[in-house]
């Protein structure tokens, strides 16, 4: 299952500022596993499933836009 960037509103587009996770990791639902930035604001993105984080799609500081898929997570 991708894990996206959530719609934040009027914002188009933002910057994956920190991933909090890495490849291997277990993850539990709701938990969070990236910061974006958007208007001088920080946003966490979170996993939208428990699992095992098995990559992750976009690298710190790269744009990303709201639905962009930015990680995968696998059963686990």
């Amino acid at each position: 299952m991708d894990i996206v960037v959530p719609d934040l509103g009027a914002v188009e587009g933002v910057k994956l500022v920190r991933w909090l996770v890495e490849p291997g990791e277990r993850v539990a639902a709701g938990q969070a596993v990236a910061e974006v930035e958007a208007d001088k604001a920080v946003f966490v993105v979170e996993s939208p499933k428990a699992g095992v984080v098995a990559h992750l799609l976009v690298p710190e500081g790269h744009p990303v836009r709201p639905g962009d898929p930015i990680a995968r997570v696998r059963e686990g």
